[in-house]
C-alpha cells in the first residue's frame, strides 16, 4: 500500500484522467515540470534543515542562565494541610487557591495542587 491509502489502481484511474484532460502531447511536459518541482521543494527544505543544524552548532554561543523571574514563574503546589510561602517583597506573588492556599501561575485557571477553580481576576 503506498502512502496516504492509495493503491495501484488510483494511480492508473488518475492518469487516465490526466491524459483525457491534457491530451498526450502535454502529459511528459507537465510530468517533467512536476518533477522539477518536486526536486526544488526537497532541495529547499534540504538547506533550510542544514541551516537550522548550522545555527544550533555554532561555537561559542551558550544558553543563558536563568533569572530569578525564571524561577517565579515556576510555582510548586503546596501539600493539603500546609499554608503557602508568604510572598517575598519584589517577587510575582502568583494566583492562590480559595480552598488549599497553594500558589498557581498567575494565568491559570485551576489549582495545581487540588484542582479547584480559582476565582478570576479583575482587569
Amino acid at each position: 500500500m503506498l502512502p496516504f491509502g492509495i493503491q495501484p489502481i488510483h494511480i492508473v484511474i488518475i492518469i487516465v484522467v490526466a491524459f483525457l484532460i491534457f491530451g498526450a502531447n502535454k502529459l511528459p511536459e507537465l510530468g517533467r515540470s512536476l518533477g522539477k518541482t518536486l526536486s526544488e521543494f526537497r532541495k529547499g527544505t534540504k538547506e533550510a534543515a542544514e541551516g537550522f543544524k548550522e545555527e544550533l552548532q555554532k561555537p561559542g554561543q551558550t544558553p543563558a542562565a536563568p533569572s530569578d523571574s525564571d524561577y517565579a514563574q515556576t510555582v510548586m503546589p503546596v501539600p493539603p494541610g500546609q499554608p503557602a510561602q508568604p510572598a517575598q517583597p519584589g517577587k510575582p506573588t502568583g494566583n492562590f487557591c480559595i480552598k488549599c492556599g497553594a500558589a498557581n501561575l498567575p494565568e491559570a485557571r485551576f489549582c495545581a495542587n487540588c484542582g479547584t477553580k480559582l476565582p478570576e481576576k479583575m482587569a
